[in-house]
C-alpha cells in the first residue's frame, strides 16, 4: 500500500572525501556549485548538487556530517534516500511503522537545525531512510559547529 503523501524528496550521497566527489562530478559536467561564503566552512563537509527536478534535492555529506545528523555509524559511506511526510507528527509515526516493519534505529526522530523533524532508519540490505517533515523556520536552531567533525 502506498501513501501518495510520502514522497522521495532527497539522496544523500555519504563519501569519504567530498571535495573529490564534487570534483570528480564535475568533470563528468555535473553542476555542484560552491557553498555561498557563509557557508564555506561547510565544504569539506557538504556539497548541494544541483537538480533539474523541483522540490527534489541531493547532497555530498562527510561521514562525520552523516554521523550528526543522520546517527550513522562512524566511517560509513553509502546512499541515504530521505523520504518526506507531510508533517512533523508524521515523521515519528513512519520512524515507528520502520521499526514495526524490522528496521534498525539510526537516528530517533528529533528537530533538526535546519527546521525539518527528522529521523533515520536502516532496512534489509543496508538501505539507509531518512524521514523528513517540511521545513518550518521557527524550528531552526544552531547548526553543529563543522569545526568539530573529525571522519573517524
Amino acid at each position: 500500500m502506498t501513501d501518495p503523501q510520502i514522497q522521495l524528496q532527497q539522496v544523500n550521497v555519504v563519501v569519504p572525501d567530498v571535495g573529490s566527489a564534487a570534483a570528480f562530478l564535475r568533470a563528468l559536467g555535473v553542476d555542484v556549485p560552491d557553498a555561498a561564503p557563509e557557508w564555506s566552512e561547510w565544504m569539506p563537509h557538504h556539497r548541494g548538487v544541483a537538480s533539474t527536478v523541483e522540490g527534489f534535492d541531493a547532497d555530498l555529506d562527510s561521514a562525520a556530517f552523516a554521523r550528526e545528523w543522520g546517527g550513522l555509524p562512524d566511517g560509513w559511506t553509502g546512499v541515504v534516500l530521505t523520504l518526506r511526510v507531510p508533517t512533523r507528527d508524521a515523521v515519528d509515526a513512519s520512524y515507528e511503522r520502520a521499526l514495526t516493519a524490522g528496521a534498525t534505529p539510526r537516528r530517533e526522530p528529533y528537530d533538526a537545525f535546519w527546521g525539518s523533524r527528522f529521523a533515520a532508519v536502516a532496512g534489509p540490505g543496508g538501505l539507509v531512510v531518512g524521514i523528513m517533515s517540511p521545513r518550518d523556520d521557527s524550528m531552526r536552531s544552531e547548526p553543529p559547529d563543522p569545526a568539530g567533525f573529525a571522519d573517524a
